[in-house]
């Protein structure tokens, strides 16, 4: 988050909000497991392995999806040099309105299928230098870098940049709950409100690549 300027701050913020959104409609879904959140996934298979748990391929399956869009999200995303979100960012409302469909559908592993997917390609969208990632659907790197600022204050020394990564952790935080209360007064809706907002993230990042053009 610190290489970004402020614009890019406030994409990251906005994405991680969608993430949050997409993970608790997913999470109720399919009843306790994580369609963003694979280190959660990650335990719960060891879980289900270790008690003999019938539905063990569901997390299984579930990481390896994710890891299947972030191979679409970066494949897109480095088709050009140019116009990177736009691409990935279609392809994140192509996938969330393909599960939205299939939910309505009563497709239940489709959907969920898409969804994963979705998160996975979703965290490719700023990601054009891969020595330094940015993780847009997980908090542990966010939460880990707030504790490292507040070390730094403890001990005298100067930290900076700490605001945005709670700012991103407030986002994820926020989308979550917006998600769980959508999912629970308009469970058939929850979904297409996704795929407005992602729509509105692209409109945003589209804006900012002409301020950026005509900068």
């Amino acid at each position: 988050m610190e290489r970004f300027d402020p614009p890019r701050r406030r994409m990251a913020i906005g994405i991680a909000l969608l993430a949050g959104f997409v993970d608790a409609t997913g999470f109720l879904q399919v009843d306790g497991y994580y369609v963003s959140f694979m280190s959660g996934n990650t335990t719960l298979l060891a879980r289900d392995i270790a008690s003999g748990a019938p539905r063990v391929l569901v997390p299984a399956l579930l990481i390896a999806g994710f890891v299947l869009g972030v191979t679409l999200g970066t494949w897109l995303g480095d088709l050009r040099h140019t116009h990177r979100k736009r691409r990935v960012l279609c392809a994140v409302i192509a996938l969330l309105v393909s599960a939205a469909t299939a939910r309505a559908l009563d497709w239940q592993a489709p959907s969920l299928a898409c969804l994963v997917l979705a998160m996975g390609a979703l965290n490719t969208t700023l990601s054009g230098n891969r020595r330094n990632p940015v993780g847009l659907t997980y908090m542990t790197g966010a939460l880990v870098r707030m504790g490292q600022a507040l070390g730094d204050r403890i001990t005298g020394k100067q930290s900076s940049g700490w605001s945005a990564f709670a700012w991103l952790w407030t986002a994820l935080l926020a989308g979550a709950f917006l998600g769980a209360v959508a999912s629970q007064k308009v469970p058939s809706a929850a979904l297409w409100i996704g795929v407005g907002y992602a729509t509105l993230l692209l409109l945003a990042s589209e804006a900012m690549a002409r301020r950026s053009v005509s900068a």
